[in-house]
């Protein structure tokens, strides 16, 4: 917000008591005809003295003041011009205290919420066939379109931009919204025929109709560019989509997966998703420049997503996850759950050896669900490091089951352990 510092636009400070200042040359008390008190006003005479001879007598000066008492002094006058600057000052702290509540409410044209959001380097009506052609060995893939219509969620510091925008899944059926937000880097020239890696990052609890990643509060965005800026992240695109097609208020959710009868959310995740960046934004071709992160229910989803996706992407953090699928939304479908089971998963994975997959974990060690860390260490000790699935735990002291445990967590150890084995910016 553009508040004034405190004490700004406020008149002109006057001690205590202190009267305007006199006309110059006129000592106080002889203006407009006040009487300086103790003295003869010019050619009268005292109270009671007689005139010279020859004159009427004097008549006196009447009212008098009782006794003791001061002669009231005659009013002041305030320049016009000092009214004029009072005036103009408290119209401009009015100015700024409305601005202000305007810019926190969100109200046109002290925010740019809503305003139109392009990331550079937009993608061809056509979906690139009149692009440029790329060179038969470029890593990086171009935007292929169609341009989706974004809108700005907020703005960062550093000029960046979160903003949202309604998929249409063609492959899943189902509609809902995605967050995007790029780094700084992405249009800085040096990296102008670069393509980036894309981090997917999904929420636990409802996960709809928000993503609480795209909130200022926790911070995601702008520690994956300090996290940059300190050697320790690559400059991830951040895509954030709603994880649920609906609220889990009686106790049901969809596990990010394809269950029958059901929202395709693994689809959505897995295809849809990824389409829209691709569509958007310049990306890495291979899975090389694709991960997953996400905590509890998120964390499960995107999990499951790279063991059984690893032809599309090569990492995850998970935070605090479930192992094992467990909405009530299975039931009946026995084998499509255990399709969906990141055990079985992981051992389909080491038994035709790849490709190879890094997962990075980390758990509070005071988890509200107790079975969260062993639950995840035994997972780490049946199939952890062993052929192509790769792992890492990161156990939190003091940690609790929430995103302001896993986000400043996430830079001490899982993101350096995804960057080293991703790749990007390439051209």
């Amino acid at each position: 917000m553009s508040y004034p510092p405190e004490g700004q636009h406020q008149p002109p400070y006057r001690p205590q008591g202190q009267n305007p200042q006199q006309p110059y040359g006129a000592p106080y008390g002889q203006q407009h005809g006040q009487q300086h008190y103790g003295q003869e006003p010019y050619g009268q005479q005292q109270y009671g003295q007689q005139p010279p001879h020859g004159q009427e007598p004097y008549e006196p000066y009447e009212p008098y003041e009782p006794y003791g008492q001061e002669p009231e002094p005659a009013p002041r006058r305030r320049s016009r011009a000092r009214r004029w600057v009072i005036a103009g000052v408290a119209v401009l702290a009015l100015a700024g205290i409305a601005a202000g509540v305007m810019n926190h409410y969100e109200i046109p044209p002290f925010t740019d919420k809503g305003a139109a959001v392009s990331f550079g380097g937009a993608p061809a009506g056509d979906g690139g066939k009149n692009a440029a052609p790329q060179a038969a060995n470029s890593k990086m893939l171009m935007p292929t379109g169609p341009q989706a219509e974004f809108k700005n969620s907020m703005t960062l510091p550093d000029g960046t931009h979160v903003a949202v925008t309604t998929l249409d899944g063609k492959k899943s059926g189902f509609k809902g919204k995605v967050w995007v937000w790029a780094p700084k880097e992405y249009n800085d020239p040096k990296f102008a025929k670069s393509g980036f890696p894309v981090m997917i990052a999904l929420p636990g609890g409802a996960g709809y109709p928000s993503n609480y990643w795209m909130g200022t509060d926790l911070g995601l965005q702008t520690s994956i560019a300090k996290w940059y800026a300190e050697g320790k992240s690559k400059p991830f695109i951040l895509a954030m989509p709603v994880l649920n097609p609906g609220p889990d208020d009686k106790g049901v959710y969809w596990d990010g997966s394809d269950i029958p009868d059901q929202p395709k959310m693994g689809t959505w995740l897995t295809e849809d998703v990824p389409d829209l960046v691709k569509a958007n934004f310049r990306t890495v071709k291979s899975r090389d420049g694709w991960a997953f992160m996400g905590s509890s229910t998120g964390g499960f989803a995107g999990l499951k997503a790279v063991l059984k996706h690893p032809d599309k992407f090569k990492a995850v953090i998970a935070s605090g996850p479930d192992i094992v699928p467990d909405s009530s939304l299975w039931k009946g479908h026995d084998k499509e759950k255990a399709e969906n089971n990141p055990e079985v998963l992981a051992k389909q994975l080491i038994d035709r050896k790849g490709p190879d997959v890094y997962l990075a974990f980390q758990v509070g060690d005071s988890e509200n669900n107790k079975k969260t860390l062993p639950d995840v260490q035994k997972f780490i000790a049946t199939f952890g490091n062993k052929g192509p699935v790769h792992t890492e735990l990161r156990i939190i002291k003091g940690g609790q089951h929430n995103a302001k445990t896993y986000v400043p967590n996430m830079g001490e150890g899982p993101i350096q352990y995804i960057s080293k084995v991703m790749e990007g910016p390439v051209e």
